[in-house]
């Protein structure tokens, strides 16, 4: 396999960040959500007047990961107050990491996490934190292998289904 690259998104990655974003959220949740309430949530999260105020929005940052030229996963974290809860100005949260499901368990993940690290590590960052849904095993045993650790819990509304979210934390500075 040739070699995963990550690269920062753009504005003009609109259309791409769509499709990455529909595809991956659609593969993780399709098979236990009503495809109504996956259809809302797509609608709302991934259009392009959403997506044009999260990628222009200065404490927001994308990120693709590629192989060759296809994108294969992508990351989103926010700083300060596009935090979608703690709004800390000493955390760095991790909104939202997804890969396309035929490149799961290829250490695609693993590589977007570890970028993320890189950059916490030179900044004022004292601790990542981010929620997943608290049946999501796949992604709790991920983030368990990297050290973080649940702290609260929260609620995450898809459509009509309430859904609990497990906060979890992974301290970088005392």
């Amino acid at each position: 396999m040739s070699k995963i690259e990550i690269r920062k998104t753009a504005l003009s990655d609109l259309e791409l960040l769509q499709i990455i974003g529909k595809q991956t959220f659609t593969e993780t949740f399709a098979a236990v959500n009503s495809p109504e309430n996956l259809s809302n949530y797509i609608a709302l999260n991934f259009n392009v007047d959403q997506l044009t105020q999260e990628l222009t929005n200065p404490e927001s940052s994308f990120y693709f990961a590629t192989l060759d030229t296809t994108i294969i996963g992508y990351l989103k974290i926010n700083f300060g107050n596009a935090q979608t809860e703690l709004m800390d100005e000493h955390a760095m949260e991790i909104h939202r990491i997804y890969v396309l499901q035929e490149y799961q368990g290829k250490k695609v993940g693993q590589l977007l996490i570890d970028y993320v690290l890189e950059m916490v590590h030179q900044s004022h960052v004292k601790y990542i934190w981010l929620g997943v849904w608290e049946e999501n095993y796949r992604a709790l045993e991920f983030y368990a292998k990297n050290g973080f650790v649940a702290f609260d819990k929260h609620i995450f509304t898809l459509g009509d289904d309430i859904q609990t979210d497990l906060l979890l934390k992974l301290q970088i500075k005392k």
